[in-house]
């Protein structure tokens, strides 16, 4: 197999001053790519500005002989991202490849949560990836050409105690990354999610408070990490990654988990339910009991990729059950 190269591409990685983001910048430099190294510069409870952690991955990008140059625009605000992109486009005359990872951690039980820390976490994971994915996204339709990398979590798809406002933010990337993905493939342009797992910065900003949920305590308590040591790191979710954002990679409108060397595709599915007699009359609450076993029954499933597809599974329900 030949080596996946970025010769000629241009990417945007934000939150690449450290961690992930700094991981996948030096990675996609390696191979060839020119990179916008974002990074507004602040703590990783998303405190503070500095232009030093987006010059340092520059320099070492330079020193290695790769093309880069910084900025330290924040994701937050729509002319940030604005600003995020024409610096790609000023240096090296295109986008090819965005990968949205900016981010922080501001953790809290939920009937805590203050606005602070909500609108905080939203404005930079979820809102701070439209303000910078849209106009990169209209500079690659003009190219015909474009990969997409939302960041997303864990905490969302299966959920964390103590993080709704970063769970909710991540949640929400999963829809923006399957519409690009829809709307993208009528210009060349694909988009996927990424549950990264690594012991990051961002770590140091949790504590075991959450550990005050029974439930959730035997969870942590009881995992089996056989398979983690030494493998909870930032350079095992790289690989994945940057191959999502290469020309090889043709996939779409997918989820995937990168967890201590496992890399797997995380699937969002219905199962085949129980489908109501045919007729304009809809069921009681009482039929909604009668048969919620087999409302919850995956043994068969199906796996929608937009809102019209359901409706089709819907009809192959009704004719396996002989509805209609």
């Amino acid at each position: 197999m030949t080596d996946i190269g970025f010769d000629g591409r241009v990417a945007i990685v934000t939150g690449a001053g450290n961690g992930l983001g700094r991981d996948y910048a030096l990675e996609l430099a390696r191979r060839g790519a020119r990179v916008v190294v974002n990074d507004l510069g602040g703590s990783g409870s998303g405190q503070g500005a500095s232009h030093s952690a987006a010059d340092l991955v520059v320099q070492q990008i330079r020193d290695e002989g790769g093309e880069a140059v910084a900025s330290h625009d924040s994701v937050s605000t729509r002319a940030g991202g604005e600003s995020i992109v024409q610096t790609a486009l000023d240096a090296f005359g295109k986008v090819d490849i965005c990968i949205n990872n900016a981010g922080f951690l501001r953790n809290n039980r939920f009937e805590d949560l203050s606005d602070g820390e909500i609108d905080a976490i939203i404005d930079v994971h979820l809102k701070g990836a439209f303000y910078v994915a849209q106009p990169a996204y209209r500079a690659m339709r003009r190219n015909g050409y474009g990969r997409f990398l939302f960041t997303g979590s864990a905490s969302a798809m299966f959920g964390h105690a103590w993080q709704a406002n970063y769970a909710a933010a991540k949640g929400g990337l999963m829809g923006l990354s399957h519409v690009v993905a829809i709307e993208g493939s009528a210009y060349g342009i694909t988009s996927n999610l990424l549950m990264p797992t690594a012991q990051s910065r961002l770590a140091d900003e949790m504590n075991d408070g959450f550990m005050e949920i029974p439930a959730f305590a035997q969870a942590v308590a009881g995992a089996d990490y056989a398979a983690s040591a030494d493998r909870v790191t930032v350079p095992f979710n790289t690989p994945l990654a940057v191959y999502l954002v290469s020309e090889r990679c043709t996939a779409t409108h997918g989820i995937y988990s990168a967890n201590s060397g496992r890399y797997a595709r995380v699937r969002i599915c219905a199962a085949d339910g129980w489908v109501a007699p045919m007729g304009p009359t809809p069921p009681s609450v009482e039929d909604i009991a009668a048969h919620f076993d087999r409302i919850g029954d995956m043994s068969h499933y199906h796996e929608p990729m937009t809102v019209y597809d359901e409706f089709t599974a819907v009809a192959q329900a009704a004719r396996r059950q002989q509805v209609i």
